[in-house]
């Protein structure tokens, strides 16, 4: 089972990126999907999470700016990432919680990291 982004760069400030990241391999279910980022000398912080079902949640530093997304039918979790501030720059990593057989239990898993540049 592997999680793999895409779709991170370079963009100016007020700029726009969106972010895809596909799961893949042998999955029974999956719960939430999410994504998260670090900045240098920084810590690992929720950006958006989405449920398989329910409202989306959204750091308040990323609200009104980022729309996170889904694609059950590909496995497939996105963020739209509009109004891009410098202080968006970061990896981006997304996450998801998910069975790999109907009787485990689920886990959470990470995809690779991308990164998101916003500069001018």
């Amino acid at each position: 089972v592997q999680l793999q982004a895409s779709g991170g760069g370079l963009a100016q400030p007020g700029g726009s990126l969106r972010l895809s990241c596909a799961a893949s391999g042998t999955i029974f279910s999956i719960n939430a999907m999410g994504w998260y980022r670090q900045a240098p000398g920084k810590q690992r912080e929720l950006v958006a999470t989405a449920p398989s079902g329910g409202s989306a949640n959204y750091a308040d530093s990323v609200k009104g700016r980022f729309t996170i997304s889904r694609d059950n039918a590909k496995n497939t979790v996105y963020l739209q990432m509009n109004s891009l501030e410098s202080e968006d720059t970061a990896v981006y990593y997304c996450n998801a919680d998910m069975k790999i057989y109907r009787w485990s239990g689920p886990r959470p898993y990470w995809g690779q990291g991308t990164q998101v540049t916003v500069s001018s």
